[in-house]
């Protein structure tokens, strides 16, 4: 069965993820909670600006709790980007709370707005599952990128990873005849391979932007996950390879089209060789958020068991086969990397 889990389950953060946040100054008292946001009024849908439905619904709050809620979201935002000094959120405005009824962690997501000037910035208020948690640190240990996310009990503060969704990439962009196609083919190469060696899941062109930079000639792009919900969860080994989802196709169809095999693999090559540089440079870090992942239990026995067999075979590496939890077999996939 190629499909992906309908639902994935959530996963309570345990005590030694815990303590390994606290040890990573991860952990912070928040003003508000996640809980406390699901008690909204009343919603009604958010439409882009062509009509259609975002699938999030904008928050109404009740007068008696709204300006409690949005105190305590301007509270969360200078602790994202300040370290909490209050001075900060005063000239700060949330203009929306949006509520996402799609997907798994079912996340809000916070617009907020300079007074002063009308700049604006997003970031989110999630349930604290330990799947996503594990796939937020490893994006901050394993990738050029930084990720700030903060854990308080049930709640997951985390910030807005900024860039065009894959999907209106795909149907408004990929046709820019300015955009370098081989470098886009290029950038979706590395990114496949970086999601299987760390065995990050579900990256259809949804739960992933576009991060363009323009350089000295051309543009540079860099493809950044946003969706961390199904790190080291799915059973088979296609579900962790963007290349296998139909949402992808047309930058599969470019990867076909530009580019012969040895180029390709020199590209895996060189994702793979970044990767075990940073593996090096963070190898404390890494080991002590390996030690703690191989204790847990972020998927079921029944996936466990699939994906080791299926990377048996994929890597003809019998190592898997010893594996027993999701950190061991992503361990054991990191170290061939």
């Amino acid at each position: 069965m190629n499909e992906i889990s309908k639902k994935k389950l959530i996963f309570p953060v345990g005590n030694l993820l815990l303590d390994y946040l606290k040890n990573y100054d991860r952990t912070i008292v928040l003003p508000i909670s996640y809980q406390q946001l699901t008690q909204y009024q009343q919603s009604f849908p958010l439409r882009d600006k062509k009509g259609k439905d975002t699938l999030w619904e904008c928050a109404l709050y009740a007068d008696s709790e709204a300006a409690f809620i949005h105190d305590g979201l301007k509270k969360m935002y200078s602790i994202l980007k300040t370290e909490g000094v209050q001075t900060v959120h005063e000239h700060l405005n949330v203009e929306r709370v949006d509520f996402c009824t799609f997907g798994n962690s079912n996340p809000f997501r916070i617009k907020i707005v300079n007074n002063y000037n009308d700049n604006y910035d997003y970031f989110y208020v999630k349930q604290a599952d330990a799947s996503r948690i594990y796939g937020l640190e490893l994006e901050h240990i394993l990738s050029p990128s930084r990720i700030n996310f903060y854990v308080n009990e049930k709640t997951l503060l985390e910030e807005h990873i900024a860039g065009i969704p894959g999907d209106q990439f795909i149907e408004s962009n990929l046709s820019n005849e300015s955009f370098s196609k081989t470098r886009i083919a290029k950038e979706f190469v590395k990114f496949n391979e970086r999601c299987l060696v760390r065995l990050l899941g579900d990256m259809r062109a949804y739960n992933y932007v576009f991060d363009i930079t323009p350089d000295f000639e051309e543009v540079q792009f860099r493809i950044r996950a946003i969706d961390f919900d199904q790190q080291s969860y799915e059973g088979r080994r296609n579900l962790y390879m963007p290349q296998f989802f139909k949402e992808n196709n047309a930058l599969v169809e470019l990867v076909m089209k530009l580019l012969n095999a040895d180029t390709i693999k020199q590209y895996q090559l060189e994702e793979r060789t970044l990767i075990k540089r940073r593996i090096s440079s963070s190898k404390h870090r890494l080991d002590k958020l390996l030690k703690v992942m191989k204790q847990d239990h972020i998927s079921t026995p029944e996936k466990v068991a699939q994906l080791k067999q299926e990377l048996v075979q994929f890597y003809n590496d019998s190592r898997f086969e010893k594996c027993t939890t999701m950190g061991e077999v992503l361990e054991q996939s990191l170290a061939i990397a």
